[in-house]
């Protein structure tokens, strides 16, 4: 018999420490117009940020109980944990592991995805793998989760985006499709644009690298706007030519939440609607790894996706790389 991966329940966590474009304004008045500039771009008007002795599994956490308290699970419950991030608790072990000790997730395996903000689409297509082809896992929890404020200096203006935050997805097995299936694609030759670049085996970390703020998270080179207003696009399509329907037989499709203006330009290239897509990045700002979940369950939550649904999430990160899957909504 087929066995599928039909999305069960969603979870969210939302910190709550509050940082209004306000009170960025005072932090970077040295730069002209900076925070109008980039609120106009981006649509961002606030961040909520994670307590400072905070790491990045204790707000996966949350997050995690919600989405199987709506599944009517217990933590011993869950097979398999699947955890995105690019802001981990350690470079090693692995952020998943640590997550699965707090939740009290005994039963379940772990590994963690690192491939930036494309890891949730990316580990919600491994959850579905691993039900369909090994019988005895039956309950994925697929985790997205993002704290990179803490890894930012201060006074780095990138730090206008980012907002902490997690969301959670449980994958069940089922005899229903759900899972339909996914794409992905990547440009290698931007790795060196946005990242932490000290700390690893390229440069460990030492006190002239501390020093010199290389083991903090900064953009080196911008990127090019078509990286995701062309990219998108092309990988949406792939997505659908692979599985089989045409783009206008998506009900709902959610983005990377980084720039409003992005998504409003994309959905206008690939002839969908507003009206199909969902952005939360206005109140929470860039939650990176966390953006998809967290848009889903509030999407979700405010009653615009229906059972039957076609459903498309597509993620892109730095590196860059970018990922998308597709599901039928139980």
């Amino acid at each position: 018999m087929d066995r599928f991966a039909t999305i069960a329940s969603t979870g969210s966590y939302l910190p709550e420490i509050k940082v209004h474009n306000d009170d960025l304004r005072k932090r970077f008045a040295h730069i002209p117009d900076f925070v109008d500039n980039m609120e106009a771009a981006s649509g961002i008007q606030c961040r909520w940020w994670a307590p400072d002795d905070w790491a990045t599994s204790d707000v996966a956490l949350p997050a995690a109980r919600q989405a199987l308290e709506r599944a009517d699970l217990k933590p011993e419950d869950v097979d398999l944990i699947i955890l995105g991030t690019d802001s981990p608790d350690y470079i090693t072990p692995a952020t998943s592991v640590v997550l699965q000790h707090k939740l009290g997730a005994v039963n379940a395996g772990t590994f963690d995805i690192g491939c930036a903000c494309a890891s949730f689409p990316t580990g919600l297509a491994c959850g579905a793998g691993w039900i369909a082809t090994n019988p005895a896992i039956k309950t994925v929890l697929v985790v997205g989760v993002y704290l990179m404020h803490k890894l930012a200096a201060a006074n780095d203006p990138m730090s206008f985006f980012y907002g902490d935050g997690a969301g959670a997805v449980v994958l069940a097995a089922s005899d229903r499709p759900g899972f339909v299936g996914s794409a992905a694609q990547a440009g290698g030759a931007y790795h060196k644009n946005w990242g932490i670049y000290s700390g690893g085996t390229y440069e460990p970390a030492t006190v002239a690298s501390v020093q010199a703020g290389r083991t903090q998270v900064r953009m080196i080179e911008r990127y090019p706007p078509e990286i995701n207003h062309e990219g998108w696009p092309r990988l949406v399509r792939k997505l659908a030519a692979g599985c089989g329907f045409q783009v206008p037989d998506i009900d709902f499709i959610i983005f990377t939440q980084v720039r409003k203006g992005s998504i409003d330009l994309v959905m206008g290239d690939l002839g969908l609607p507003m009206e199909k897509t969902h952005t939360i990045m206005e109140a929470w700002g860039y939650t990176g790894s966390a953006c998809i979940p967290m848009a889903l369950h509030d999407a979700m939550a405010k009653g615009r996706i229906h059972s039957g649904d076609r459903l498309v999430l597509v993620g892109s990160g730095v590196g860059y790389n970018q990922a998308a899957t597709a599901f039928i909504m139980p």
